[in-house]
C-alpha cells in the first residue's frame, strides 16, 4: 500500500490519504465520546479533501451532524446533515422519469443510457457510469444515515417549520426498501405521532403571530380612539372565507 506522501501519487490522492488519515483520528475520538474533538477533526478532514469528492464530503459532513446530535447542538446537526445530503444530490441527483418524480424502485428497472461524443470522452462517461453503479449503495446508505440525522435534529428543535421538515425526511425514509429495521421502526413512529405535534405547533405559532400583530394594530389605532378589540372577524360557513365586522362603543 502507497504511503501518504508516495512520489507516485496524484494530487488529489495525497489529499485524499491526508482526509482518510484525519477522518480515522475523529472516528476513534466518536467511538470515545469526545465529540467536541471530532467535530475537529472531521473539520480537518473536510480542508483536506477535495470539495469536488462529493462522496467523501457527504460521509464527513454527515459525521458532524452524528456529533452535534451526541452534543444536543440541534441547529448545527440540521445544518451538517442538510449539507451532507445536497452533496449526494450532486453526485447522484433525483431523476424524473416520463413525468413522475424519480424514487429508487425505477433503478430496479434496466434503463439505457446514451453516450455521446469521441472515443475519449465515451471512454471517460463508461467510467464514471461504472463508478456510479458501485458506489450506488454506499450512496443509499449514506444517504439514508444523513436524513435520520437530520430528521433527529429537526424533531428536536420542534416549531411548526422543522417538524413539517421531519416529516417529510421520515416520509423519504419511510419509501426506502433498504433501510435498517430499526430505522424503519423509528421513522414509522414518528410518522405516527408528528401529524398532532405539527397541528399543535401551528396553531401556536399562528396564535403568537395573531397577538403580536394585534398588539401592533392596537399601537396604530391607539391614537384615534380605536383598538382592535371594535373589529370582528366572522368566518363564512359557506366560502371559508372571513369577513370584517365594526362594533363601534366597544
Amino acid at each position: 500500500m502507497r504511503g501518504l506522501y508516495d512520489p507516485w501519487l496524484t494530487p488529489e490522492q495525497k489529499l485524499l490519504n491526508e482526509s482518510n488519515t484525519q477522518k480515522s483520528r475523529a472516528n476513534k475520538l466518536f467511538s470515545s465520546s469526545r465529540f467536541s474533538e471530532a467535530i475537529g477533526e472531521y473539520d480537518k478532514a473536510l480542508s483536506s479533501c477535495p470539495n469536488y469528492l462529493d462522496y467523501e464530503c457527504a460521509v464527513l459532513k454527515s459525521n458532524i451532524a452524528a456529533c452535534h446530535l451526541k452534543l444536543e447542538d440541534w441547529k448545527e446537526a440540521v445544518e451538517s446533515a442538510t449539507a451532507a445530503l445536497d452533496a449526494l444530490d450532486r453526485l447522484q441527483p433525483k431523476k424524473i422519469t416520463k413525468g413522475k418524480e424519480y424514487n429508487e424502485d425505477d433503478e430496479k428497472v434496466g434503463v439505457v443510457v446514451e453516450i455521446a461524443g469521441d472515443d475519449e470522452d465515451v471512454e471517460k462517461e463508461l467510467a464514471e457510469l461504472q463508478l456510479s453503479d458501485e458506489r450506488k449503495e454506499d450512496v443509499r446508505r449514506i444517504r439514508a444515515k444523513a436524513l435520520m440525522r437530520r430528521a433527529k435534529g429537526r424533531m428536536e428543535q420542534g416549531g411548526w417549520g422543522s417538524l413539517a421538515g421531519a416529516e417529510e425526511d421520515y416520509r423519504e425514509l419511510s419509501k426506502m426498501s433498504k433501510l435498517p429495521a430499526q430505522d424503519r421502526r423509528v421513522a414509522q413512529s414518528a410518522l405516527a405521532t408528528l401529524p398532532s405535534r405539527i397541528n399543535a405547533a401551528k396553531e401556536k405559532e399562528m396564535g403568537e403571530m395573531m397577538s403580536k400583530l394585534k398588539e401592533l394594530g392596537n399601537g396604530i389605532l391607539k391614537p384615534f380612539g380605536l383598538s382592535t378589540d371594535m373589529f370582528k372577524m366572522n368566518k363564512d360557513p359557506s366560502t371559508g372565507g372571513y369577513n370584517m365586522s365594526f362594533e363601534q362603543g366597544r
